[in-house]
């Protein structure tokens, strides 16, 4: 260190103070320009992705929003689909019901109909069958009884005394 400040000269250093100035200028005129534009270039373009990435975020909380809305719509829909299903369930079913009733209730009457012609129809051959039985035990019985003459006699005299003469 000695050295140098024992060998130091004056004109080395003005020639050296004048190329740095030069250069500073130079670099002012020509470097520095480009490079605080390329500098003010790529921080423009940081806030820029800045605000890009802000505005993104945004969207993303907008559409998440949406989404949610969305979805809440979704299951309210959902819902009232499925009520109304179990309406229409319970109203298919309540009208089956009531109509197999109908049906089942109309299937008696008309057998209750039934059952009582076929006793009708079947009391009205049994009164048939009844009065030609009777009317064959009568003539059966006439037959034992008026084949002697004596009997004949005897019940023609019955018979005129059970009638009065006025």
């Amino acid at each position: 260190m000695d050295k140098l400040i024992n060998d130091f000269s004056y004109g080395l250093f003005f020639w050296q103070a004048i190329i740095l100035v030069i250069l500073i200028l130079l670099l002012a005129k020509f470097a520095w320009k480009p490079i605080l534009a390329s500098l003010d270039a790529r921080e423009q373009g940081i806030a820029d992705a800045i605000a890009a990435a802000e505005n993104a975020r945004k969207e993303m909380a907008a559409l998440q929003a949406d989404n949610q809305r969305i979805l809440a719509e979704a299951r309210a829909e959902r819902d009232a689909m499925m009520k109304e299903a179990r309406e229409i369930k319970e109203k298919l079913i309540a009208d089956a019901t009531a109509t197999a009733q109908a049906e089942g209730d109309k299937i008696i009457a008309q057998a209750k109909a039934t059952i009582i012609s076929e006793k009708n129809a079947a009391m009205a051959e049994l009164k048939g069958q009844v009065s030609a039985l009777s009317v064959e035990i009568a003539e059966k019985l006439l037959k034992s009884e008026l084949s002697n003459k004596e009997a004949q006699n005897n019940l023609v005299e019955k018979m005129l005394d059970d009638v009065k003469l006025n």
